[in-house]
């Protein structure tokens, strides 16, 4: 399992709860990508707009549901990333407590011809600085 080296906070809104008081299971996508977006910002130096990068995979793991009134944090980590892919793992916390895991997969492309390319170097240099900062 991957370190969680990220974390932020995520505001539930009144549009993200379903019938039954709880977070509706799609918006816990939403929360992924919140998070996604913010460590791209803040540890990659890019933002998901120009990062030419499309989601290719998501999986979520529900655990318990999230109620209405509920503090979120989603802590994100990376694995090894591939030539053209960024592997990231979540867990979802709803006051403190594990509510979900979920793991996406964004690939790199190529914005004209639409194919997978490799990484940039200085992301992978910032992804590697920002886990040995918050390693123990």
């Amino acid at each position: 399992m991957t370190e969680y080296t990220y974390a932020v906070d995520v505001d539930v809104r009144l549009r993200d709860i379903d019938f039954m008081g709880h977070v509706n299971n799609a918006v816990y996508a939403t929360y992924l990508e919140q998070a996604r977006a913010a460590f791209f910002e803040d540890v990659i130096g890019e933002s998901l707009v120009t990062a030419d990068t499309v989601l290719a995979n998501l999986e979520i793991d529900y655990r318990r549901p999230i109620d209405a009134d509920e503090s979120v944090t989603v802590a994100l980590g990376v694995p090894e990333p591939g030539t053209s892919s960024l592997p990231m793992e979540y867990e979802v916390r709803a006051d403190g407590e594990r509510a979900a895991t979920a793991r996406t997969v964004q690939v790199i492309v190529d914005r004209e011809t639409g194919r997978s390319r490799e990484m940039p170097p200085e992301w992978r240099d910032r992804i590697r600085a920002h886990r040995e900062r918050r390693s123990p």
